[in-house]
């Protein structure tokens, strides 16, 4: 396996349950082993979701891949070894020994890291909202702010335009 010398992420498999303890172990193994240029960030994502219990307003926080780790790493045969053999690891998602990374879309998606996005989009074009509080909302931007990757949408709602503000990677154009 070459290393191309970006870092990408890719997904590992773990057993269920044991995803903040793969975090914990691979992250260990890695300072241990000072592998800090080979493996960049060990993600479990997890979303907050409010519950409402007799009454009772509860924050949960929920694993959003149950059984999964999400890795930023540069594949070599070193750097696939020490994740693959870590305790609770059952492998890579991939064929085989060849890990598959994600691309841009699905890291954006995820939300796992600031992707800087180049979309082409200016006012009076029309998106559908694809992760957020509005998501599956259609709307029509009214500007945009290239540096903050921002949009101002307005957004029909209860018979209303509201305008709200979203980020690049919460639109898809249409």
């Amino acid at each position: 396996m070459e290393s191309s010398k970006k870092a990408k992420w890719y997904v590992v498999h773990t057993y269920s349950g044991h995803e903040n303890k793969v975090k914990v172990n691979i992250e260990k193994i890695v300072e241990n082993r000072g592998m800090q240029d080979l493996v960049l960030s060990i993600v479990v994502p997890t979303e907050d979701r409010v519950e409402i219990k007799n009454g009772q307003r509860k924050v949960k926080t929920r694993k959003m891949f149950p059984g999964y780790v999400l890795v930023k790493m540069i594949v070599t045969n070193e750097s696939w070894y020490l994740v693959r053999n870590t305790q609770g690891v059952t492998g890579f998602v991939g064929h085989g020994s060849e890990p598959i990374p994600l691309t841009n879309e699905e890291v954006r998606r995820m939300g796992i890291e600031k992707v800087y996005i180049q979309l082409d989009i200016e006012p009076g074009d029309s998106v559908k909202v694809i992760n957020g509080p509005f998501e599956s909302f259609m709307g029509v931007v009214e500007e945009v702010n290239m540096d903050k990757q921002t949009l101002k949408v307005k957004i029909s709602m209860f018979g209303r335009d509201t305008p709200v503000e979203l980020e690049f990677g919460q639109v898809d154009k249409i």
